[in-house]
């Protein structure tokens, strides 16, 4: 993927998900992470929920162990019951693992 389409897919999600939050429609159950892949230019997480359990392209989740933030990833690609995203901001000393879990990002109004 180049930084130009990483780009115009991010731009996307921005609007995708504002668009979300106006319609109130962010009410999607924690998605497992179940791996992460290492590719050239980004890694990627793989969730173990897809466009079935509520998630769609250009959401922002946060990615969690326990109590503790780990991450925010962007879904990029979905399959009715597997999803993939770029980590789009990553914690101090965290790395994102299989068995932590993937909530949809909202803000409170």
């Amino acid at each position: 993927m180049s930084l130009r389409h990483a780009l115009t897919l991010l731009a996307f999600a921005l609007a995708a998900t504002g668009a979300a939050r106006a319609a109130g429609t962010l009410s999607v159950a924690p998605a497992p992470v179940v791996a992460v892949r290492a590719t050239r230019v980004a890694d990627l997480v793989l969730l173990g929920a897809g466009f079935d359990a509520g998630l769609r392209q250009g959401m922002v989740c946060r990615v969690t162990r326990g109590n503790t933030d780990i991450a925010e990833v962007l879904l990029v690609e979905l399959r009715d019951h597997a999803s993939a995203a770029l980590i789009l901001e990553l914690a101090p000393k965290q790395s994102v693992r299989a068995g932590d879990l993937a909530t949809v990002k909202t803000f409170k109004t």
